[in-house]
């Protein structure tokens, strides 16, 4: 079958030999705590958006915490998503999640804008009690931090 002239725009798994941020662990790999599915950026199709999908399992509650405050050159979107299809609103759980000096705490399904330079996190999953849907699209093509 030949390969159609867009079809490397349709991307349904790891590129071979892909190299993902250290903190991000091994591309593909599901452990107890989460599967990093997917992930998009200049590695995998110049221009492309710095974009990953992940799911957070039930149980992977992180109290002690996980990424430390930072801030990106660029315009950032992050999502958690609910799976309870009978109210797709209801988290499923709770996330601690910092914006400059202000806590807030997550428990509805949501989408987060972070404009470019805006300090943000840490970011601390205190329950998860169904599987989460994790999204994020930081506007570069590579992910980048400044200012931790």
């Amino acid at each position: 079958m030949a390969i159609k002239k867009y079809q490397k725009h349709i991307i349904t798994e790891f590129k071979p030999g892909l190299e993902l941020p250290e903190f991000r662990g091994k591309p593909g790999v599901p452990n107890d705590r989460a599967n990093f599915m997917m992930w998009l950026g200049d590695g995998v199709l110049k221009g492309s958006p710095y974009t990953e999908a992940v799911w957070l399992w039930p149980g992977a509650a992180n109290p002690k915490g996980g990424f430390p405050q930072h801030a990106h050159e660029h315009n950032e979107i992050i999502g958690f998503f609910g799976t309870d299809t009978k109210n797709v609103y209801d988290l499923g759980g709770e996330i601690e999640f910092w914006l400059e000096d202000e806590k807030y705490m997550l428990r509805k399904s949501c989408l987060l804008f972070i404009p470019g330079g805006m300090k943000h996190c840490p970011i601390v999953f205190r329950r998860i009690d169904r599987p989460i849907f994790h999204f994020l699209m930081e506007m570069g093509g590579a992910y980048t931090e400044k200012n931790k």
